[in-house]
């Protein structure tokens, strides 16, 4: 079997969330507990990290990663979704998992995903960790899929776990409140392990400090253990003052721009302090390295990405009301006219999403080419309804050429709605 002919079984054999949506979850951790323990266990043989939250989870793991590598450690990450590449998800420090290392782990599973019918996130969960173990990484990072309580992640037993935030996301898997969601999430909270807040949000806070009490989990907040300020922004790079609590206070510039990452990197950095705790002298020079170097250390991608500069041409991935809003925020902020590739997934509340848009853009849709994709012809009803200046594409690559066909060297052209947006326009 061809590392191709694999990927063709995985994608086409197995329920997938990202073709599927809810339908393709399932509400019990039984599979991967199956598949694990027919690999000897491997989440048990690696340190690891855990990290969750709505938004900022899949920044905040690689920038974690970055710090960590900084160190000289061999990290494991795994994160989700992918945009162009399957192996995207599997990596140890900026290298990818082997193709090889994917058809082989797919044919030994072969016969357990007969036997119990596993997702493609639960078989891909499996994957990283049997590879993290066969490697011997000095530690791995772990992003959550969705949610926390039953992410097919939550069977490891993580030396840190960390919750970035709290918002309105998957509200037919995880609840209607941000109390019913925060306790979604706060299942990834274990027994005497610290759990790092990434934001301090009153409607949310008892829920997390409940659970860490009943587990003897030691609670931390970002905020009370670093800091992050940004200056200014000028080519493609940021400027941000980083202040720890034992008063050091120093500057570096970073390629991770564009709004959110303030807390991004704040929450990566408490973590980073956390976990190395006293086995390492804190370092300005390592810290300010791994966020320097957050591109060729971990081959991150989709978030707030820059393409080119004149026209701007940015794509990020936000597709939830919390990370629209700051998404919207900076663009106003830009000063600059606004032609914006949009395209979105039927399950989403794609109207609240886009009614946050500066209504004066040039609007260029799209449909994701996924079953799930939004069809054309709703968003032909919205727009003209609102009355926008909007055209229709049959791909994203169409719209995102004509947008920056159209575009003065002045304007900015914004590719965004769906991380299936995004990876079609990258």
């Amino acid at each position: 079997m061809t590392y191709n002919q694999t990927l063709d079984y995985l994608f086409s054999q197995l329920p997938m969330y990202q073709r599927q949506g809810s339908s393709a979850m399932k509400k019990t951790l039984d599979n991967i507990i199956y598949l694990c323990e027919k690999l000897h266990n491997p989440q048990n043989q690696f340190p690891s990290i855990h990290i969750a939250g709505t938004n900022g989870k899949g920044t905040t793991s690689h920038i974690l990663s970055s710090l960590l590598q900084q160190e000289g450690l061999r990290v494991g990450l795994y994160t989700s979704p992918h945009y162009k590449d399957f192996r995207e998800r599997i990596k140890i420090n900026e290298k990818y998992i082997a193709e090889q290392d994917v058809i082989s782990f797919t044919q030994y599973v072969k016969e357990s995903i007969q036997d119990i019918s596993p997702s493609f996130f639960e078989i891909t969960v499996a994957m990283a960790f049997d590879y993290f173990c066969k490697q011997q990484v000095d530690i791995a990072i772990i992003e959550t899929g969705l949610g926390g309580r039953l992410d097919s992640t939550n069977i490891i037993l993580p030396k840190l776990s960390v919750i970035t935030n709290i918002g309105y996301d998957h509200m037919n898997m995880l609840g209607d409140t941000l109390i019913e969601i925060a306790g979604e999430k706060a299942g990834i909270i274990k027994a005497s392990t610290p759990i790092i807040i990434g934001e301090r949000q009153q409607m949310v806070q008892d829920v997390f400090m409940n659970v860490a009490k009943e587990k003897n989990a030691p609670l931390l907040y970002a905020e009370d253990i670093c800091t992050a300020a940004l200056l200014y922004t000028s080519d493609g790079l940021s400027t941000y003052e980083i202040s720890i609590s034992n008063n050091i206070n120093f500057k570096v510039s970073t390629p991770l721009n564009g709004p959110f990452q303030i807390h991004n990197i704040r929450t990566a950095l408490a973590a980073y302090l956390t976990f190395l705790n006293s086995k390492s002298e804190l370092s300005e020079e390592k810290i300010s390295n791994g966020l320097t170097h957050i591109l060729a250390n971990t081959s991150y991608q989709g978030r707030w990405h820059i393409q080119s500069k004149e026209p701007l041409v940015i794509l990020d991935s936000a597709h939830n009301i919390d990370g629209i809003n700051y998404i919207t925020t900076e663009l106003k902020q830009l000063n600059k006219s606004l032609h914006l590739v949009l395209g979105f997934v039927k399950d989403k509340d794609w109207q609240s999403l886009l009614a946050k848009f500066p209504r004066d853009s040039k609007f260029y849709f799209c449909k994701p080419s996924i079953f799930r994709g939004l069809a054309l012809s709703e968003l032909k009803s919205y727009a003209l309804q609102q009355e926008l200046d909007a055209r229709f594409f049959d791909s994203v690559v169409q719209a995102k050429a004509t947008a920056i066909q159209s575009a003065d060297e002045d304007d900015c052209v914004f590719i965004g709605g769906s991380t299936f947006v995004v990876a079609e326009a990258l």
